[in-house]
């Protein structure tokens, strides 16, 4: 009797291994819904949505479903029941299958509002006028079925609006900026955007080359000097100065040279040193190649600063 137990331990792991076994096979979509994913790049930050993509046309049978796809098949409004799961204020899944996805890699601003980096549940609710986007904690159910609001982690309401026809359910990013791009959902005749922002690229950027220059691309004084102009033109005049310095210093990476001393009394001037700045530039001045002391007096020009460029310009 004692091997009785154990017999039916071994028996019920067997049949959970073969039960587990057949839900993971590989078939074909459900209803033709192809799985696909689109990504873009606000600069540094990676935004991608996961869904599967639903068609106007009826998988089973062909019927034209153009005109029935708001309001009928994707009802107005949250819904009570799904005929399943636990939701009980049900929006929709933004596709079909298993549940929309949006991951971002940085904190971003979702309209405005902030969403901090991670994976949400991409769901929406949908109306004639409005539309709600929710984005919950929640990314790995299936579906809506078991959506909580309690959950959410953001919601923004947009405006709907017409768009070209388009069979299959689709999301895209058809306008896009260093800092920002909106995201549109487009299917059947009608397409809801929502805008994606990050707020401090710049600083982004600046503790990326900051890790950077402590590996394999701080051995030259081009980067440093590269570093140093890049933050200078984003208000970082503190690393500016530092990098600047290592630019330009004796020691390795760095070289005296025309190039490295403009950045430094540059990078000296916006640190309200203006006496180091100046005997600095002088100093550069007088190693200057024709096409840099060229190329100087033009960026000068440019800053508006035409008595300097002039001096430039006659040496």
């Amino acid at each position: 009797m004692r091997g009785r137990p154990t017999f039916l331990f071994i028996a019920a792991v067997l049949l959970a291994t073969v039960a587990g076994a057949q839900t993971s096979i590989s078939l074909p979509p459900d209803g033709e819904n192809q799985h696909a994913t689109v990504t873009q790049y606000l600069g540094l930050v990676k935004v991608t949505i996961d869904y599967h993509s639903p068609k106007v046309h009826n998988p089973r049978g062909g019927e034209d479903r153009r005109g029935k796809i708001y309001g009928t098949l994707v009802p107005y409004g949250p819904q009570k029941t799904l005929g399943f799961g636990t939701c009980t204020e049900c929006p929709w899944r933004a596709g079909a299958n298993e549940n929309t996805t949006f991951t971002t890699s940085n904190d971003v601003l979702i309209e405005g509002q902030p969403l901090p980096a991670g994976a949400y549940g991409l769901s929406m609710i949908p109306g004639q006028d409005e539309w709600t986007i929710i984005f919950s904690k929640n990314s790995t159910s299936w579906g809506s079925f078991f959506y909580d609001p309690a959950d959410d982690a953001l919601r923004v309401n947009v405006k709907p609006a017409k768009s070209e026809y388009h069979e299959y359910l689709t999301f895209e990013f058809p306008e896009r900026k260093l800092d920002r791009a909106t995201a549109l959902m487009r299917w059947e005749d009608l397409q809801v955007p929502f805008t994606i922002s990050v707020s401090n690229i710049a600083n982004l950027y600046i503790d990326k080359i900051r890790n950077e220059l402590k590996n394999a691309q701080g051995f030259g004084w081009q980067n440093y000097n590269a570093a140093a102009r890049y933050a200078l033109t984003n208000k970082d005049p503190k690393d500016a100065l530092e990098w600047a310095k290592t630019a330009s210093g004796i020691a390795f990476p760095g070289q005296v040279n025309f190039t490295t001393l403009i950045t430094l009394a540059d990078a000296q001037a916006a640190n309200n040193m203006e006496a180091d700045a100046a005997k600095n530039r002088e100093k550069a001045l007088t190693m200057g190649e024709p096409g840099e002391m060229h190329q100087y007096g033009r960026q000068l020009l440019q800053q508006g600063k035409k008595q300097e460029a002039l001096s430039v310009f006659q040496l």
